[in-house]
């Protein structure tokens, strides 16, 4: 897939939809429109939990288009929350609207589940930190002498809670059992880690490593589990290109490790505001999301 034509200017915020706003989050807006919802992805950007000043043109669109792709991929593996037929839902939706299509995904109208269900094929960000300091993440031991960015024998399953202000926090599988119920737990453990298989392997075939991921879950009217909100984009993955892979530093990638290392740079205390990003860190990160989406979906 070709990456659509991105704006010049960054869509900050969304206005003038005839719908009411039940959300904002980091990134997206959230519409009712009575049986479904309307996410909107605006060009905003989130790093260490703070919105940046200034967004980067178009990475709504980048990360709205993988994700489509993806869910056409986890559809075979789980059900989704779109919409049936969503090419066509989505258009007369936003009729009147074209310009926020490419952006936007309607859904159906589910209960989040209170953990992140993250998956991690590879040591890397806070997993190493962990790893180095107790040789294990969580309540996963791991063989001695991994290095930063070393392959993990397996896939292993390292859920979050899902905060609503500040930063998500790592919990162990038991203590995700007792919050989801043992039932739950297993579905979600189970197939998370079967979506990070198809992800890193579809990755695999476009040269592209996927370190770790998260996904998230919510529940049906009828209490069935469905996959939600976004799924594998550079957003919600590590994804690192294969031929530049070298355990043992910091590993080249397609994610919003670029805007981190200028962030850990500069004179700021990571809390809001954030510093204003200069134009070529903006256009770095446009290059690589695109890059990204176009690798991916080749």
């Amino acid at each position: 897939m070709r990456a659509p034509a991105l704006p010049t200017e960054a869509l900050m915020t969304v206005e003038g939809l005839p719908f009411r706003k039940v959300a904002t989050g980091k990134v997206r807006e959230i519409f009712d429109l009575g049986e479904q919802l309307l996410i909107v992805a605006t060009d905003r950007l989130s790093a260490f939990d703070v919105v940046m000043p200034n967004g980067v043109p178009g990475k709504g669109i980048l990360l709205t288009q993988v994700s489509l792709w993806w869910f056409e991929q986890a559809a075979k593996i789980f059900p989704i929350h779109l919409a049936p037929n969503h090419s066509q839902a989505i258009a007369a939706a936003l009729k009147g609207h074209e310009a926020l299509i490419p952006r936007s995904m309607l859904v159906r109208k589910l209960k989040p589940l209170p953990v992140e269900a993250v998956v991690r094929g590879y040591l890397a960000g806070s997993g190493w930190k962990e790893y180095k300091s107790n040789g294990a993440i969580l309540d996963h031991k791991l063989p001695t002498g991994l290095l930063d960015g070393s392959k993990l024998p397996e896939p292993i399953f390292t859920p979050s809670t899902k905060a609503a202000a500040g930063h998500d926090e790592p919990i162990t599988q038991a203590r995700c059992a007792e919050i989801l119920g043992q039932k739950d737990f297993t579905a979600v453990r189970d197939a998370s880690i079967a979506l990070y298989r198809m992800g890193s392997e579809r990755a695999a075939q476009a040269g592209i490593l996927l370190a770790d991921t998260k996904f998230e879950f919510g529940h049906a009217a009828d209490g069935s589990l469905v996959l939600i909100d976004e799924v594998l984009t550079p957003d919600s993955s590590r994804y690192w290109p294969a031929e530049r892979w070298q355990p043992g530093r910091s590993q080249p990638s397609y994610d919003k490790q670029f805007v981190r290392d200028w962030l850990e740079a500069q004179p700021w205390d990571k809390r809001a505001p954030g510093p204003r990003l200069p134009d070529d860190i903006v256009k770095g990160t446009q290059r690589l999301y695109t890059e990204c989406l176009e690798r991916l979906t080749a």
